[in-house]
């Protein structure tokens, strides 16, 4: 089945979104050179709304707009940081992912005007984050540290660090890499340091089920250790059910040879409690992996850990 003659790519307006589609139309091109695409840029909640997420729908405020687009025929594809995509419940109706593409570094990274690291932050300095993952992390490693509500693009939060509204700020190495500012990176966190939301660094690809000549031409997109993680990390999510005002990380990751594990953790919000769980697949496949974490979790107590939680 031949590619279709003109691809119309819908996404987030943000100038990272932005890059994000150039990805996908480069990666396209090298596939399907005849074909044409053009952009379609929305605007969403999430973007809008700079107040707490739970008070509009969480993180479906950064996919809303764009899905609604896809099903009403304005665009055909859309493009996903899949750290957006809600797992607590199934994609709208009609839709489908078509691929995820090779995943990009998982890691935050700390970004300080004089270049000083995490543990060289002096006592009281000002991290600017919204991030409830990042801050319960931050109250059990560096307490001595405070978070500063900050919301906005990566731009945008580096211009109020500018202005002094932070003394330092926590954001995905992935995301600078993308708008070209690994400049401003004063040091790159471990996972074992900051552990990454599920999701990190993979975009997904979306389409309306019924386009199989689009899924065909946009599936050799896809890389398959990336799906492997992906499925994994989302089941997991999935049978949690957090909400966004819960801390969960977690990332899956697959080895030279193949295997895959999973690790994955549930903090409080002050960042004292914390859940661990860490497995490999072995013969499991990737959503019973994710299943498997989930159970174990919630042995641990993370059902009353995430519904003690206000959102």
């Amino acid at each position: 089945m031949s590619a279709p003659e003109l691809i119309r790519i819908v996404s987030r307006d943000s100038p990272m979104a932005l890059a994000q589609v150039e990805r996908v139309r480069a990666e396209l091109a090298a596939v399907h050179p005849a074909t044409d695409t053009e952009v379609v840029p929305v605007r969403t909640t999430g973007d809008k709304w700079m107040g707490e997420l739970s008070q509009v729908e969480g993180k479906g405020a950064f996919t809303k707009e764009v899905d609604q687009a896809l099903l009403a025929g304005e665009a055909d594809l859309a493009v996903h940081c899949v750290k957006d995509i809600p797992a607590d419940r199934p994609l709208p109706a009609g839709t489908t992912f078509a691929a995820f593409l090779e995943r990009d570094d998982i890691r935050d990274a700390l970004i300080h005007p004089d270049g000083l690291q995490l543990d060289q932050l002096p006592a009281g300095s000002r991290i600017g984050t919204s991030s409830v993952r990042r801050i319960a992390q931050l109250a059990a490693s560096h307490p001595h540290l405070e978070c500063v509500p900050m919301r906005g693009n990566a731009n945008r939060r580096l211009e109020k660090l500018a202005a002094g509204e932070a003394d330092a700020l926590l954001l995905a190495v992935s995301g600078l890499e993308r708008i070209d500012r690994n400049d401003v990176i004063s040091e790159i966190l471990s996972p074992e340091v900051m552990c990454p939301p599920i999701g990190a660094g993979i975009l997904a690809l979306q389409c309306r089920e019924g386009d199989t000549a689009l899924i065909d031409a946009v599936s050799p997109l896809g890389h398959p250790a990336t799906y492997r993680e992906t499925t994994a990390e989302r089941m997991f999510l999935h049978v949690l059910q957090g909400h966004c005002n819960s801390p969960i990380a977690g990332y899956a990751r697959v080895e030279g040879n193949g295997e895959l594990s999973l690790r994955a953790k549930v903090f409080s919000p002050d960042g004292k409690t914390v859940l661990n769980a860490h497995e490999w697949a072995g013969a499991l496949d990737p959503a019973t992996l994710g299943t498997s974490v989930a159970v174990s979790l919630l042995r641990q107590g993370a059902r009353e850990l995430i519904d003690g939680i206000a959102h």
